[in-house]
């Protein structure tokens, strides 16, 4: 009893830094991704709200589709 409470003490020290490499960086692309969509997205028909809405309640998910996806099309189609 002993040694599993010691042990997930153990393990809660070793997800912390994990998730922390993790979450950072993967709420920094969906901050990033929100922000060129809002910014940089053609205000044509509800293509810029779409994508707004997918990247808000996908988080990470919504944003990783947004840059391999619409942002090279809106790249070649714009350029910008």
């Amino acid at each position: 009893m002993i040694l599993s409470v010691v042990m997930l003490g153990g393990l809660k020290l070793l997800l912390i830094p994990l998730l922390t490499c993790l979450v950072v960086p993967l709420t920094a692309l969906w901050i990033w991704m929100l922000v060129d969509c809002a910014t940089k997205e053609t205000d044509q028909g509800n293509t810029k709200i779409v994508w707004i809405l997918i990247i808000i309640f996908t988080h990470w998910l919504g944003a990783l589709i947004y840059l391999l996806v619409r942002r090279p099309q809106r790249l070649k189609e714009l350029g910008k």
